[in-house]
């Protein structure tokens, strides 16, 4: 589980960054795109981790909340640049 969501959480940035120096601007949606996918994958992961007592309820919460900011970020400029 520690590896999913290491993976996860590498994964959101990675496919920011690839997706931006695509130089096409549909690609960079895409790729956006693709990183709320990793944060949705993410978002489960910490939920079952402390589902299945891994997290406790503050780590948990702190994490999620720190997430669906990251989340809303996201969005936000998918729609901005899908403008």
């Amino acid at each position: 589980m520690v590896s999913q969501i290491r993976r996860c959480t590498v994964s959101i940035p990675s496919n920011i960054a690839e997706g931006q120096k695509r130089g096409h601007k549909l690609e960079y949606i895409q790729f956006l795109r693709i990183s709320l996918g990793s944060g949705a994958e993410l978002e489960t992961q910490l939920l079952i981790a402390q589902r299945i007592g891994y997290l406790n309820e503050r780590d948990y919460q702190e994490l999620n909340n720190e997430l669906q900011i990251i989340m809303r970020m996201l969005s936000r400029l998918i729609t901005a640049l899908s403008k």
